[in-house]
């Protein structure tokens, strides 16, 4: 028996990873190709491996210098739970954390401009069968991907380092991975209210006080009880609370709020790039 209608033009593995959202999506959001750009990433990138170097060697070489300078002045610190820490193995999983919004954030904001005001290479996107949704989870998605091998790349420098001291400490892979989801949609949003270029600096003026004050460097409580109401409110601290918390495997009811937070906030920011980019596009 031959089966007709809309099912038929819609392979079974697509169906099965995006039959939920084709079904809530109007066609013209989401056709269930997002996938295609990531392919598209992997390639264009794949001959520039040495941005990955660059964005690997970054965060290492802060994990150095706080090992050899902060790290001899400042031998011990409180960390989750009330646990005294090293500093070195304090500040590690923050950084993995940094590093993943510094790469989402890159990938987002100056990769994504540049393909939307010069390269247009959306409008040539939007004339094949795929939507602005497939355009916005295809970018992000690659972001995400990116983050993810930030993550591990640092992760095995942190085992090297002797810095890994529990089972726990894996999960902050896919903490890295849920910061980079977050701010990657935040960052793609940023990047269609962006005009000229010089409008970077404004990205640069909000991710420098994120990674400086989201108690990369220092716990909260050294702050003043008013400013520790600003850095919870902060994306990145709930990243590094939740890198810190299974790093040194103290565990509580408050991660599941910081996860809560970051999937909101990409939640937001995939919903208003998609509809940015079927407002400016169409």
């Amino acid at each position: 028996m031959v089966v007709t209608g809309s099912a038929t033009s819609v392979p079974g593995s697509r169906a099965r990873t995006g039959g939920l959202l084709l079904r809530i999506l109007p066609p013209s959001l989401y056709v269930g190709r997002a996938s295609a750009l990531i392919e598209r990433s992997v390639l264009v990138y794949s001959r520039a491996w040495l941005v990955f170097v660059s964005g690997v060697v970054e965060p290492l070489l802060y994990l150095l210098a706080v090992q050899v300078g902060f790290g001899r002045l400042v031998p011990e610190v409180t960390g989750p739970g009330g646990q005294v820490m090293d500093y070195v193995a304090f500040v590690a999983p923050a950084l993995l954390a940094a590093s993943a919004m510094n790469g989402a954030i890159f990938d987002a904001t100056f990769s994504v401009f540049f393909k939307f005001r010069y390269d247009k290479t959306y409008e040539a996107v939007l004339n094949t069968p795929m939507g602005p949704f497939d355009i916005a989870l295809g970018e992000i998605g690659w972001a995400v991907l990116r983050g993810a091998l930030y993550a591990v790349s640092f992760f095995g420098v942190m085992a090297v380092m002797g810095l890994v001291t529990t089972p726990w400490a894996v999960l902050v892979i896919p903490v890295a991975v849920l910061v980079s989801f977050a701010f990657a949609a935040i960052g793609m949003v940023c990047a269609t209210l962006l005009r000229t270029t010089s409008q970077f600096d404004y990205v640069q003026l909000a991710v420098m006080p994120l990674f400086l004050f989201s108690t990369t460097f220092f716990p909260l409580s050294v702050y003043p009880e008013p400013l520790q109401v600003v850095v919870q409110c902060l994306p990145l601290y709930h990243g590094v609370e939740l890198s810190r918390g299974f790093a040194a495997g103290v565990l509580d009811w408050s991660m599941a709020g910081h996860a809560a937070y970051l999937l909101a906030l990409a939640a937001v920011g995939v919903y208003g790039v998609s509809r940015r980019l079927h407002t400016l596009l169409r």
